[in-house]
């Protein structure tokens, strides 16, 4: 069965725009602009009602038929009349349009959406069939050509350039040109390299969009945290959040930093397990220790794994240090 939503109203156009049709109003058929029509009528209504309320009273009061009319009373029930009417239906014409309007969406909810526009390509890297410009600007071939040709690292265009959109540009073109392959799905445009450069990823050609969710509230030491999460994995973020509702509805959670270290594991190859236990003796020899912590005394703990062929040591280093986890897994033995 064929997935059918409903067609989304045109927004009607601002009064005055040029160019843009008029649309139809209920009190276009007055020969009056509508806010005349009603002070009139308003005006006619109060008049007339308050007319005829006083001759009735006087007519009470003398005892009068109030069948008995004459001309003046004739025109006020006729102002009346008519006036009530008018008014009856100029307010009942936002309870017409609502039956009118919901019919119409049952009816548009019948009829297919309209065929969605072909998505627009990037104008470097879009198929055979994509319109794309007849020639690229002739410095950009230059740096394009000079990029495929290994003369100028793909790595300098922005530094070079001075533009990281322009250099994502060009560096994607000079991929596909040296692949031979099109890139399809990865967006170009909609996103601020500037921001990434020098930060956290090198030699950018695009970027992925992933679906933030939100769960929380996350009762912790007392506040309330609403955690973002950005997954493609199903039931993730409705797991977390049932977690978060169990301990806030617990009482709230309580948290404890007992160290903030990184884990480094490098790892040591010996010809005999006899080499190896040697060293394992050596690094438990207080005797030793002294040496080994020159570095990593104020920065590290060890630990080792069982006898072996190889040695395993783990270094866990303050994770402020940057050099320090880098000199552990570059380490020699």
């Amino acid at each position: 069965m064929d997935v059918r939503q409903r067609q989304r109203r045109a927004r009607p156009p601002a009064v005055g725009q040029a160019g843009a049709p008029r649309v139809l109003q209920a009190g276009d058929a007055l020969p009056l602009p509508i806010r005349h029509t009603n002070l009139i009528f308003s005006a006619l209504f109060a008049a007339s009602l308050a007319y005829l309320m006083r001759r009735w009273r006087e007519k009470i009061r003398s005892s009068t038929p109030l069948h008995v009319v004459d001309l003046t009373e004739i025109l006020s029930i006729f102002g009346l009349v008519a006036s009530l009417i008018y008014l009856l239906s100029f307010f009942g014409i936002a309870f017409v349009q609502s039956i009118v309007s919901s019919s119409d969406e049952d009816v548009d909810f019948l009829v297919g959406p309209p065929a969605a526009p072909a998505p627009a390509q990037c104008g470097l890297l879009g198929g055979s069939d994509a319109v794309v410009p007849e020639k690229m600007p002739e410095e950009d071939e230059e740096i394009v050509a000079s990029v495929v040709a290994g003369k100028v690292p793909s790595y300098v265009l922005e530094t070079r350039l001075g533009d990281c959109r322009r250099a994502a540009g060009l560096r994607r073109e000079a991929m596909r040109r040296i692949t031979g392959r099109q890139i399809e799905g990865l967006p170009l445009d909609g996103f601020d390299y500037a921001s990434i450069l020098g930060q956290c990823c090198e030699l950018p050609v695009g970027y992925v969009q992933l679906p933030v969710g939100i769960a929380g509230p996350l009762l912790l030491d007392g506040q309330r945290f609403y955690v973002p999460m950005a997954t493609t994995e199903g039931c993730l973020v409705a797991s977390t959040n049932r977690g978060c509702k169990a301990i806030a509805e617990s009482g709230g959670a309580t948290s404890v930093v007992l160290r903030d270290a990184m884990t480094r594991a490098p790892v040591a190859r010996f010809p005999t397990a006899r080499r190896a236990a040697e060293l394992k003796a050596f690094l438990e020899d207080p005797a030793n220790f002294d040496t080994l912590s020159v570095v990593f005394n104020r920065y590290t703990n060890t630990h080792q794994s069982s006898p072996s062929t190889i040695r395993r040591r783990t270094y866990d280093a303050t994770y402020g240090i940057v050099l320090t986890p880098s000199l552990c897994s570059t380490i020699r033995l």
